[in-house]
């Protein structure tokens, strides 16, 4: 599953950012295999924010479709 597809709410696990140059970036914002984080808000046709710790970070929906997740609640 794509975080695209991350509801309201959820908690996700990243499991695989494949593009290595998006991948060291996310990992300055705590963005990384294996982080768990809260789907805080979803805008249509938008971004998707998460919430790591006490960040927010907004993740273009394109961007979004790239990166592997897992839900866990």
């Amino acid at each position: 599953m794509n975080l695209d597809y991350a509801n309201k709410g959820q908690i996700v696990e990243i499991i695989n950012i494949p593009d290595a140059s998006i991948r060291a970036q996310a990992i300055r914002l705590g963005i990384y295999k294996g982080v768990k984080l809260l789907c805080s808000e979803k805008l249509p046709a938008g971004p998707v924010i998460l919430q790591n710790r006490m960040q927010e970070i907004a993740i273009g929906r394109n961007l979004a479709k790239k990166i592997s997740i897992k839900t866990i609640v």
